[in-house]
């Protein structure tokens, strides 16, 4: 229900929750039982019901501004979201001793007012923390977060260091996206990495610090002059670089599994060092400088038969008498053109 509408009755959503619960239960085998509270716009808990037997429980958007203490009885809780609420340093305080939930493993801290890392030390088990979209100013604390994580999220926050990573050797996405970067460092233990999000940031140069497992990397939005740096990660399958001030298409030949490149909004002024990939499906390349469609054919020449979407709007090129024909013409499985879906 929308706030505008008025509070939801407490009761009436613990027990509508409860009953879901109770149907998940006799749907599969085993006590596997999940509260689902979203969006009640709830300031407490006091007067819900908490099924000792929870092991997911999500209070997304409500109005929380403390944790209440009978979720840190939850003997077998597993998942546990906050997403969306009013907790602040303090409030969040009391997790990190409560050992009854140390088999926690999912935290969402998301989009609440915390600025520092939270202590998650307890949680020895722990695969998957967020605290996206909060006022978080350093990455300090993370050395106490179990080597276990798998995914990280820390977007939105005001961070300026990549720091205290060292020790997640299985993480396999790491968010870090909207924050205050300036250098690319500390990667070199990740090397389970898969997805790296750092778009926003304010990034000039390209170090991946030997990664070679990455299948999706965004630097959207940084202070990039050039594409260098992306040569030995010859796994990567979706590279977002729009935004930037990339001049060159350079460094691109060796990764044969891209199946999307995105680098538009920058200066580049031809399409080159992408004819011998032949997997590419997705090629953005809108608001840049290039000039004619002359030599597109043969510079994307590996990837004829696979393109389906390709942006060019707001280049020179664009205004070539049958722009969309031609391209067609040269890309026979194309289904879209800029914004235009091709019937």
């Amino acid at each position: 229900m929308a706030s505008g509408e008025g509070a939801i009755d407490p009761q009436a959503a613990a027990s509508g929750a409860e009953a879901d619960a109770e149907m998940e239960t006799e749907e599969q085998e085993g006590p596997v039982m999940c509260l689902d509270l979203t969006s009640y716009q709830l300031h407490d808990l006091n007067e819900v019901e908490i099924p000792p037997t929870l092991e997911e429980l999500d209070l997304t958007a409500n109005r929380l501004s403390s944790v209440d203490p009978r979720i840190g009885r939850l003997t077998g809780l597993r998942k546990l979201s906050f997403r969306q609420n009013l907790l602040d340093d303090a409030a969040v305080a009391p997790l990190s001793s409560w050992e009854t939930i140390a088999g926690l493993q999912e935290l969402v801290l998301r989009d609440n007012k915390l600025t520092r890392i939270p202590d998650a030390s307890i949680f020895k088990g722990l695969l998957v923390f967020d605290v996206s979209f909060n006022e978080i100013s350093s990455l300090s604390g993370l050395s106490k977060v179990s080597s276990t994580l798998k995914e990280l999220y820390v977007s939105k926050n005001e961070v300026g260091k990549m720091e205290e990573l060292e020790h997640f050797h299985a993480l396999e996405i790491l968010e870090l996206g909207s924050n205050r970067l300036r250098v690319m460092e500390n990667l070199e233990n990740l090397t389970n990495l898969q997805e790296l999000w750092l778009g926003r940031n304010r990034i000039r140069t390209v170090n991946l610090c030997g990664l070679k497992l990455i299948k999706k990397l965004s630097l959207q939005s940084n202070r990039l002059t050039s594409m260098d740096g992306f040569q030995d990660c010859i796994a990567l399958e979706e590279l977002y670089l729009s935004h930037n001030g990339i001049q060159k298409m350079e460094g691109l030949s060796t990764l044969q599994n891209l199946r999307v490149l995105d680098v538009s909004s920058n200066k580049i002024t031809a399409i080159e060092n992408i004819e011998s990939l032949t997997r590419l499906e997705d090629l953005w390349l809108n608001d840049n400088q290039i000039p004619s469609l002359d030599g597109i054919e043969a510079a994307v020449a590996g990837s004829r038969q696979n393109l389906t979407t390709i942006y060019l709007e707001r280049n020179p090129c664009a205004k070539t008498p049958n722009y969309s024909a031609t391209l067609k013409r040269m890309f026979p499985n194309l289904e879209q053109i800029d914004s235009d879906i091709i019937a």
